[in-house]
């Protein structure tokens, strides 16, 4: 089995932020040479995440509005550390920190319109995303 890896890092000029990182995805998955397996994305911050879905602008915003209802910046326990990011650990636990992708015949094996998107939850510093490749 092999294995490639790559790490993406991310500082953001807003607080919220949804990046399409789907041709990187693909960048290291043309670099392994692997035909199959599978791809795993995942932020490695608590306060970003990762999914798949659309890459559609509309559905981009109506995601954003419904994490901040689900759980909205304010007033939270975890704030009394000093943080002010309460919300964006809750809005990785409704988003997931992780996907995996299947990979056949060198191609990641997606269904219609799906793309890979590195949420951003708490931005304006440096984050990052490991991406690895494993198969054959």
């Amino acid at each position: 089995m092999k294995f490639e890896t790559r790490y993406l890092t991310f500082n953001t000029t807003e607080k919220r932020e949804f990046i399409n990182i789907t041709s990187d995805v693909m960048d290291v998955l043309q670099s392994s040479g692997i035909k199959e397996g599978m791809a795993l994305v995942a932020a490695m911050h608590i306060t970003a995440g990762v999914w798949i879905n659309d890459a559609e602008d509309g559905l981009l915003q109506d995601i954003d509005d419904w994490l901040e209802k689900l759980a909205p910046y304010g007033d939270y326990r975890h704030h009394r550390t000093g943080e002010t990011n309460g919300d964006a650990h809750l809005k990785n636990l409704l988003v997931g920190h992780q996907v995996i992708i299947p990979v056949t015949d060198g191609k990641l094996d997606f269904g219609p319109w799906q793309e890979v998107y590195y949420a951003e939850f708490d931005g304006r510093r440096r984050k990052r995303v490991i991406i690895k490749v494993m198969g054959e």
